[in-house]
């Protein structure tokens, strides 16, 4: 097949260029082509000789709303007058004001404005209506994508019936799990020296964007005031302009919060901790929780986490509300105060990541893939035609 991904980044260190990065390397694997139709991708792939890059530019002009909307212009316009050389056009939510046969969505945009954890408001300043209209104006442009797609893939249960709620008919919908690498994240040897880490607290780890209050580390915080002093938390994330440092210094918890800002090596990381904490407020399919259960850590989460359909009660602890801290202290102290508990729990966890890998995940794009394919040549074959008896 000759496939086109449309997608901004094709690289491992990318959540959403993960996954396409793991499709193309399936994709070279079977014998196809790939184009990618995107500003960026890994060095490794495009030096494959099946292979090509078409690189859309990045547009300079302000705010992610109009530079978004320029890159769908751009890429709408080279699908139009290419269209006629792939077998299968694959885009990522909306990227491209295009038909395409296979979306996969990684974020709905309307999910996260109805999930009663959005904290914007038109009137309450500047950013804030910014921030509402840049949501709108995504909302608008998903359910167009959505409606000129042939089959969409959501990458959770979770975000599945967030496409249905937009009247998307289940007969069009396959939800495909994001992977992850069970040999990259598998357990070792902590190496806490390295990170900064006390040696004999058990340690909590929190991972993700400490700039804004979906990924709830501000409950996790009032969470360990409720716990024992000598449960730590290590934070893994970007820190410039965190308002997380303060608030650890407003509650009291300097000696136990240990802000490590961004690791390159998570693997090591999470090799060194003990449990792993992600009260998500919204998360579609989140790869670090993924990785967290691959490692074999004690996975502590919420049900508005996508990742959490995957964990049963014996491979980690779903709790109903992000914001419950109480809880969150109890679930915390559960895992802290029974190892053997949280060893079952860490084992059982590997056990459901290791059905989760790159490799299954990409061999399902493709078995979509196929099947489009198959649609397609199905419609442009002539219908059959009766044969008569020659008469002699």
């Amino acid at each position: 097949m000759r496939i086109l991904i449309v997608t901004h980044v094709v690289r491992k260190n990318d959540g959403q260029g993960r996954v396409n990065y793991e499709i193309v390397l399936a994709a070279l694997a079977a014998g196809h082509s790939v184009t990618l139709l995107a500003a960026e991708a890994a060095p490794e792939l495009v030096e494959h000789p099946r292979v090509r890059l078409v690189r859309v530019a990045r547009s300079r002009l302000p705010t992610r709303l109009v530079q978004y909307q320029m890159f769908a212009l751009r890429c709408s316009a080279w699908i139009r007058a290419h269209r006629n050389e792939f077998d299968v056009v694959h885009v990522n939510g909306f990227i491209a004001w295009a038909r395409a046969d296979v979306n996969a969505v990684h974020f709905v945009h309307d999910g996260w404005y109805r999930c009663g954890f959005y904290p914007f408001r038109f009137l309450r300043s500047f950013y804030h209506a910014y921030q509402v209209l840049y949501t709108r104006l995504n909302i608008a442009c998903e359910k167009w994508s959505f409606r000129h797609s042939e089959v969409i893939v959501p990458v959770s249960q979770k975000v599945a019936r967030e496409v249905h709620a937009l009247n998307v008919g289940a007969a069009r919908v396959q939800v495909i799990h994001n992977g992850v690498d069970p040999d990259e994240f598998g357990p070792g040897g902590a190496e806490r020296a390295r990170f900064g880490l006390p040696q004999a607290p058990f340690m909590l780890l929190f991972a993700g964007d400490l700039r804004m209050s979906r990924k709830n580390l501000d409950t996790v915080l009032h969470a360990l005031v409720h716990t024992s002093a000598q449960v730590h938390l290590a934070v893994a994330g970007i820190l410039h302009n965190s308002p997380y440092p303060a608030l650890v210094e407003k509650l009291g918890l300097a000696g136990r919060v240990h802000f490590t800002d961004m690791v390159m090596d998570m693997p090591a990381l999470m090799r060194s901790v003990d449990a792993f904490v992600f009260p998500s407020r919204y998360e579609p399919m989140g790869l670090v929780l993924l990785e967290a259960l691959s490692v074999g850590l004690p996975v502590i989460t919420v049900r508005t986490a996508g990742g959490a359909e995957v964990i049963g009660h014996d491979s980690g602890i779903v709790l109903d509300d992000p914001d419950d801290a109480v809880a969150l202290a109890a679930a915390i102290m559960r895992v802290a105060g029974d190892p053997d508990y949280a060893r079952r729990l860490g084992q059982r966890a590997r056990e459901v990541a290791r059905g989760l890998s790159w490799q299954a995940m990409a061999e399902r794009y493709l078995t979509v893939y196929e099947q489009v394919h198959a649609g397609h040549l199905e419609r442009t074959l002539p219908p059959a035609c009766a044969t008569e008896p020659v008469k002699l």
